[in-house]
């Protein structure tokens, strides 16, 4: 069986300083940015994909490591591999899953991170679930967790159910974190493509307190006339 270091020396082997530099760059690494500090192999995600589908069965704990690790690309290999068996599981392997998904987000550290696995353990796991655990991320001190709350939903929008993605929107619409702003936006907007009436609604109510990043991405969609109306609050 292989193990992870195995699989961290094989990602190390792919890595490209070039892309590495861009990359700290773009996931703002330096001092005082919210990627402060994270070390990146520079490997693209499909290559990183391609890499996932060789070892479909590698065991949980291994995966823990991976996890743990300080390069950003062998913690973002790990979630597409539990994605990856999450999607196969029985529901004791979901639950399994999900469980060692909640006890690790202080590891599920940066944008990519969330966005890649946080619609696809916690959204698929908590659908027709008790929620609540959504709602305490919300009032996290952490950033990463308070997006996993908030892109989690999108598992939900896709179901065109909007409750929740529109309960946590509301909280979370006087955060200080532009990624925040960001990742609610976007929820609002994919709401939006499949219910324009339901997030206008919603707009309206909100729309003179939300940050104008968080607007912009919400009406991203809407006609020049109808931004315009939106943006000249």
């Amino acid at each position: 069986m292989v193990s992870a270091i195995q699989i961290e020396n094989s990602l190390k082997a792919l890595g490209n300083a070039d892309h590495a530099t861009d990359a700290q760059r773009f996931f703002k690494t330096g001092v005082g940015e919210y990627g402060e500090g994270d070390q990146f192999l520079g490997i693209r995600v499909p290559v990183l994909r391609q890499q996932v589908k060789q070892y479909r069965g590698l065991p949980l704990g291994e995966a823990l490591l991976l996890l743990h690790s300080p390069l950003h690309e062998v913690r973002l290999f790990a979630l597409l591999l539990l994605v990856e068996q999450f999607q196969r599981g029985t529901a004791q392997q979901q639950a399994d899953i999900h469980a060692l998904y909640l006890a690790n987000t202080q590891y599920i550290n940066n944008w990519d991170l969330v966005d890649t696995s946080a619609p696809y353990i916690m959204g698929i796991y908590l659908h027709g679930r008790d929620k609540q655990v959504l709602y305490a991320l919300v009032a996290s001190s952490s950033l990463w967790e308070r997006r996993i709350a908030m892109i989690a939903t999108f598992f939900f929008i896709r179901q065109n159910q909007f409750g929740d993605a529109l309960a946590i929107a509301k909280l979370l619409l006087a955060d200080r974190e532009d990624l925040i702003h960001k990742a609610v936006g976007w929820m609002l907007r994919e709401i939006g493509k499949r219910d324009q009436a339901v997030e206008t609604t919603f707009l309206q109510a909100h729309y003179r307190i939300m940050p104008r990043t968080l607007l912009r991405y919400a009406i991203e969609h809407f006609s020049p006339e109808e931004r315009q109306r939106y943006l000249q609050k």
